[in-house]
């Protein structure tokens, strides 16, 4: 199973996945910020990498299209997005569904999009986590796989809940993507399968 990382920043995710040893192989990391320090991690553990500049095209579908071809040219089996800060095209998304990953700092349905943790901080949640989900061209919205949660406590912050999230998605992450390479986790017909048998909910890992 080859794999390819999409990252903007710093790429603890992405570092977290390497960590795991999958038993697929992370053979490209592909970024649209050249200074990501993501692409530091990548050299660090000799794997190739890729810089596609947004800016440098006239717009997201000429962008995407370029990042298409580097998959391509990659011949990934698997595109695991790790603090990707782009909106991904309809017809990006089409060509790779089933094959696309993203991990989202919140218990999905609940806090689709950005400023997540402020979010629950405002309305008291007490739960918070993570949710890895196929990605679909609407965001956030694919079919989540796998949850974590922690308690939201009355002294945390912003910071504090980021800090315990990404323990939990580099906890959980790794997780899927082994199930993906391995053949327990599959797409099939818009539905995902868990162990060949359709996923009716996402697999919760105990709470921390």
């Amino acid at each position: 199973m080859r794999i390819a990382v999409l990252v903007s920043g710093n790429g603890s995710n992405l570092q977290a996945l390497i960590d795991a040893n999958l038993s697929g192989q992370i053979i490209g990391v592909l970024s649209n910020k050249a200074d990501a320090y993501a692409l530091q991690r990548a050299k660090d553990a000799n794997i190739a990498t890729a810089v596609i500049s947004h800016k440098d095209y006239p717009n997201r579908e000429s962008f995407d299209d370029a990042m298409h071809q580097q998959l391509l040219a990659w011949q990934v089996d698997l595109v695991i997005l790790a603090g990707f800060m782009r909106i991904l095209t309809p017809s990006f998304v089409s060509k790779w569904q089933g094959k696309m990953l993203n991990i989202h700092p919140s218990l999905l349905p609940f806090y689709k999009g950005v400023n997540t943790h402020q979010r629950v901080l405002n309305t008291g949640d007490r739960l918070h986590g993570c949710t890895v989900h196929f990605v679909t061209a609407e965001l956030d919205a694919g079919q989540s796989i796998a949850q974590s949660a922690i308690q939201v406590g009355l002294q945390d912050s912003v910071t504090s809940l980021a800090q315990r999230v990404h323990e939990l998605e580099h906890f959980i992450y790794p997780q899927v993507a082994q199930w993906f390479c391995t053949g327990q986790l599959t797409w099939q017909n818009g539905q995902a399968y868990f162990n060949q048998k359709p996923l009716e909910r996402p697999i919760q890992f105990a709470q921390f």
